[in-house]
C-alpha cells in the first residue's frame, strides 16, 4: 500500500514545530533547536520527494494495455445448388432408316453399309466439301466426334456433290485433310442417296440424322445450327443402351 506523498511531509513539518516547542519548554537553546529541525526538515523533503519521483516513474513504467476484443466473423458455407436438367426423349421420326443406294465407294472406312454399325449411336450428314454450310459444321463435328466416339458413337458423312469438280474422289481426299474431316465418308456421286432419304423434290446440303443402337431415325436437321440439340440427342441415345 502506497502513502501519499503530501501527507507524509505535513506530517513532518508539524513534528518539526512540535519538536521546536518542546525544546523552548525544556530549556535547550532555540538557536541550535531551529537549525537541527531545519536540517531533518531538508533531510526529510528530499527524501519525500525522492519517493514522489520513484512514485512517478514506476507509475510511468506500469501500463495496462487493454487489447480490444477481436470479433471473427462467421463464415457460413453453403452448399452448391444442383440443378438436374433432364432433357426430352427423342422422338422416333423413323423405325427404319433410309436405305443407301448406289454407293460408289468408301473413304476412312472399314465397314461398307450403316448395317454394320448397329448396336453404335450414329450421325449421318449429307454434304459436299464446296458448300458453305456444310464447313462451318464440321468443327462443331469435330468436337463432337473427339468427345463421344470412345463412348459409341460413329459419323457417316455422305458426300453427294453438287458441282462436278466436287465429283472428283481425288479432290474429295484433298479436302478430307484439308478440311479435318476424320470419319467415314460414303461417295454418293450420283446423289441417288441424297434423294433417296430426301424424297419431295426439295433436298439440302447440309442435312443431318441420328440414328440409334437399333437403326431408328431419332433426330432430323436441315442446314447450320442445333449443335446442342445434336449433342443431347447423342448423348442421351448413348446413355440409353447401357
Amino acid at each position: 500500500m502506497k502513502m501519499d506523498s503530501r501527507l507524509v511531509l505535513l506530517a513532518v513539518l508539524a513534528a518539526g514545530v512540535i519538536a521546536l516547542g518542546w525544546t523552548w519548554l525544556i530549556g535547550e537553546d532555540p538557536e541550535e533547536a531551529a537549525l537541527e529541525t531545519e536540517a531533518a526538515l531538508e533531510t526529510t523533503t528530499s527524501s519525500v520527494a525522492n519517493t514522489v519521483a520513484d512514485e512517478e516513474q514506476d507509475a510511468a513504467a506500469v501500463t495496462t494495455t487493454t487489447v480490444p476484443a477481436t470479433t471473427v466473423p462467421t463464415t457460413t458455407t453453403t452448399a452448391p445448388t444442383t440443378t438436374t436438367i433432364t432433357f426430352p426423349t427423342p422422338e422416333v421420326l423413323g423405325e427404319v432408316h433410309p436405305p443407301l443406294v448406289e454407293i460408289d465407294g468408301w473413304l476412312q472406312s472399314q465397314v461398307e453399309s450403316l448395317e454394320e454399325l448397329r448396336g453404335k449411336v450414329v450421325v449421318v450428314e449429307f454434304w459436299t466439301f464446296g458448300c458453305y454450310n456444310c464447313k462451318n459444321r464440321i468443327p462443331y463435328t469435330q468436337e463432337m466426334y473427339a468427345k463421344y466416339r470412345d463412348q459409341g458413337l460413329e459419323i457417316v458423312g455422305i458426300h453427294s456433290p453438287e458441282f462436278k469438280y466436287e465429283e472428283d474422289v481425288e479432290n474429295i481426299k484433298k479436302a478430307l485433310v484439308d478440311l479435318g474431316v476424320t470419319w467415314p465418308v460414303a461417295l454418293d456421286t450420283k446423289r441417288r442417296t441424297f434423294w433417296e432419304w430426301q424424297a419431295g423434290g426439295t433436298a439440302y446440303w447440309p442435312r443431318t440424322y441420328v440414328l440409334d443402337r437399333e437403326g431408328r431415325v431419332r433426330f432430323d436437321h436441315i442446314g447450320e445450327g442445333k449443335y446442342r440439340e445434336l449433342e443431347q440427342t447423342v448423348a442421351f441415345l448413348l446413355s440409353e443402351g447401357m
